[in-house]
């Protein structure tokens, strides 16, 4: 999932193209990004499923108090591919007060001991769960292993007991990603489109950390 906009509840509406046939296209200048935003939620939880143990070694835990440098390591690493950099841009103090909140909770997928993946869940709005980033290590993706953490972070995300639950993703991450999250029990409701600029242009993508 790219990066984090603002949290403000956003009105369900249906959910339209944002190109019609024969629509102009639109030209981005050099340097920027179009990025094209879904934005999908659950009203309920989904119906009650059975997490079927692989009968690989996982184990899921949630990381109390993040350091900044591990944190920055799960994010750069999962983020890289779909050019995630928003908290790229953040100073470590600021970061660490995302990461460390009570209402900010953080969980890993190992296999094997290694670190396979992270879910953030973000309760700091009333009554609503915010999957504000999902994702795996790039080695571990195409292993079954993203349906499986993702049902149970959307089974964590309703443990909160809140009435909502949200998640976006964009056009620049896993060309899968809006099927997944359909999979999960999401439902899109609404898109934007934004121009950013292209973070690779600016340094903040290291060589050989995005496709």
């Amino acid at each position: 999932m790219a990066g984090k906009f603002p949290r403000s509840r956003i009105s369900r509406l249906p959910i339209t193209p944002i190109r019609r046939r024969g629509q102009r296209v639109r030209r981005v200048p050099r340097g920027k990004l179009e990025m094209v935003i879904t934005y999908l939620e659950m009203l309920k939880p989904p119906p009650q499923r059975q997490l079927v143990h692989r009968g690989e070694k996982l184990a899921l835990m949630r990381a109390e108090q993040p350091t900044v440098s591990f944190y920055r390591y799960l994010y750069n690493t999962v983020g890289g591919p779909w050019l995630w950099y928003e908290r790229r841009l953040l100073e470590d103090d600021a970061l660490k007060a995302i990461i460390t909140d009570p209402e900010v909770e953080i969980y890993l997928l190992y296999l094997a001991g290694v670190p396979a993946g992270f879910a953030e869940l973000d309760l700091r709005i009333d009554d609503e769960v915010e999957l504000s980033y999902f994702g795996l290590v790039p080695d571990f993706i195409g292993r079954g292993l993203g349906h499986h953490f993702l049902d149970w972070a959307v089974d964590e995300a309703w443990q909160k007991r809140r009435s909502r639950v949200w998640v976006h993703t964009c056009n620049l991450d896993h060309p899968a990603a809006i099927a997944v999250y359909q999979r999960a029990g999401f439902s899109p409701y609404q898109q934007e489109v934004r121009i950013v600029d292209d973070p690779r242009k600016r340094g903040l993508m290291p060589k050989g950390q995005e496709f």
